[in-house]
Order: structure tokens, then C-alpha cells, then sequence
């Protein structure tokens, strides 16, 4: 097993090193997506999750929209989406989502959205009429949907993955041996067999991982032997970075080379496509990941 250097945040106190430095959100492009995300009222997941790449992605036209509102029913404690019990949802959405879409005249577009478990049908309907509004109004956009966890009502992930979508996400957020200190609503187990599920109706798999929370080099390869095992095409690594000081704390920064060596071990153990590297993040690049 090949180690690689780790930069702890004890040694560091709490610098993210040179690597993990962004641009601050600027120009014309960027100035655009957010007049049109005021404008109509809607939710970006680069606003709630305080994703380090809404500069760059925003400033090339793009945003990954979350419907179903921006209250969450889980509580991870990674997350920085506000948790609670959400407000009644709008069934107007899907169409202002489709409307904003060709706005912006993206090519692909990314949909996510919080947690609604107290909704009988986890929300799969407004998934299922966003995406087919969609694409009605833009039958050239492909589009990811990342979905969330279903608990195992696969009537409603069905719904959800019927819509005319390409690539079908559910993160995995972690290795099996954390989850019950990062996702403690979760299963390990569960979420590998949605991914299964998606992958036996016909859709591309995708998941994505966080890297220093405290995982062991061999349950990461663990965890790529899983989701392989399960049917998941394309896997993405980035670096969990801790939202507020109310969250979970990072363990450790990760080099870029162990990044670099992650993603050679997921495509040497048959992932089809890895997006390694301590800025990505579930939706970063992911027009590249239609056609893998």
C-alpha cells in the first residue's frame, strides 16, 4: 500500500494549505446566474452547501439547482443545508427550474435537492415533472439528477429516475466505517443498493466521496470495490471541508498526489470514470460525465 503525505489540522492549526485556495466569485457570467437564481426564486446547492467552485462554475453559465425547497428533514454533520422540518413545497417548481434552465442556455444541467422524508413519495413527483418540464423546453440539455436517500421506497426512486434524465447521483458522502457519525439517517448498505437499482433500470451511476474525515487509505478502496461491485460508473473525491464550526471537524487535509493516486486505483478496479481532486465536488465537471 503506498502512503502519501497528509497535512493534519493540528500541525496546520486549522490553514488549509495553498492547494485549497479559490477566486472569489466575479464577472459577467457569474453576475448573470445570480440575477437569474434572484429572480426566480429558486435554490443552488452552490449557495447552501458553500461550495468552494461557484466562482468557476457559475462564471462559465452553470449552477446545480436544488428543488423541493432548502430545509432538510436529515441532519448530517457535514452538511451546511439548514435542517428542520421544511415548509410546504412549491408545485410550481419544476416549471421556474425549466424556465431558468433555458434562460441560462446551459448544455447540461445538474438537479439536486434536500431530504423530504416526511413526504410519503420522498418528493419523486416534483423530481420526475422537473426534469420532464426540463426537458420540454430544452430537449438538447442533458441533465444529472443527484438524488437523495430514499429509505428504501423504490417506488419512489423509480419515479424519480424515469423523467428522461442522463446520469442518475447518490452520494455516498463516506466510508461504511463513519457513517454513523456523518450520516447517522443513513445506511451504507442502502445507499449502494439504490445505485444498484439505478443501474438495473438503465441509468449511469455516479457517486461521490469525501476525503478527510478520518478514513483509512484500505476503506476507501473498499468503498470503490462496493460501488463497482453495485454497478456505479463514474465516482468522485474531494476534500470534506468543515462548513461551520457547528459541524463535524476535518481530520486531515489530503494531498493532491494521494488524490491523484485515487483516481488511477478507481479506474484500475473498474470505475469508468474518476474526478479526483481536493476542489471537486459532486457536480464539478459534471458535463463530462454524460458520455464516460
Amino acid at each position: 500500500m503506498i502512503e502519501l503525505p497528509v497535512i493534519s489540522e493540528e500541525a496546520t492549526k486549522k490553514k488549509k494549505p495553498n492547494w485549497l485556495r479559490v477566486k472569489l466569485p466575479v464577472g459577467k457570467e457569474y453576475a448573470k446566474v445570480r440575477k437569474l437564481v434572484d429572480e426566480h426564486k429558486l435554490h443552488t446547492i452552490c449557495e447552501s452547501g458553500n461550495c468552494p467552485n461557484m466562482g468557476e462554475c457559475w462564471g462559465a453559465g452553470t449552477a446545480t439547482f436544488m428543488i423541493l425547497g432548502n430545509v432538510c428533514t436529515r441532519s448530517c454533520s457535514f452538511c451546511a443545508v439548514a435542517t428542520g422540518r421544511p415548509p410546504e413545497y412549491d408545485t410550481d417548481e419544476p416549471r421556474r427550474v425549466a424556465e431558468a434552465i433555458k434562460l441560462m442556455g446551459v448544455k447540461h444541467a445538474v438537479l439536486t435537492s434536500v431530504n423530504r422524508d416526511e413526504l410519503k413519495d420522498k418528493g419523486a413527483e416534483i423530481w420526475y415533472q422537473t426534469v420532464v418540464e426540463t426537458k420540454k423546453l430544452s430537449p438538447e440539455t442533458t441533465i444529472e439528477t443527484l438524488i437523495p436517500d430514499v429509505k428504501s421506497n423504490w417506488d419512489a426512486l423509480y419515479r424519480m429516475i424515469s423523467g428522461g434524465q442522463e446520469v442518475v447521483s447518490h452520494n455516498m458522502e463516506t466510508v461504511e466505517s463513519l457513517y454513523r457519525r456523518v450520516r447517522p439517517q443513513a445506511k451504507y448498505n442502502r445507499s449502494l443498493e439504490q445505485i444498484k437499482l439505478t443501474k438495473e433500470f438503465g441509468k449511469r451511476t455516479k457517486t461521490g466521496i469525501m476525503l478527510g474525515l478520518g478514513e483509512k487509505q484500505d476503506e476507501v478502496y473498499k468503498a470503490m470495490d462496493d460501488l463497482v461491485a453495485h454497478g456505479c460508473d463514474i465516482l468522485t473525491l474531494g476534500q470534506y471541508l468543515q462548513p461551520t464550526k457547528m459541524h463535524i471537524e476535518v481530520a486531515e487535509f489530503i494531498h493532491p498526489d494521494m488524490f491523484d493516486l485515487y483516481r488511477e486505483e478507481g479506474l484500475r478496479r473498474g470505475l469508468k470514470y474518476v474526478e479526483s481532486g481536493p476542489l471537486v465536488r459532486s457536480s464539478y465537471h459534471a458535463e463530462r460525465h454524460v458520455n464516460v
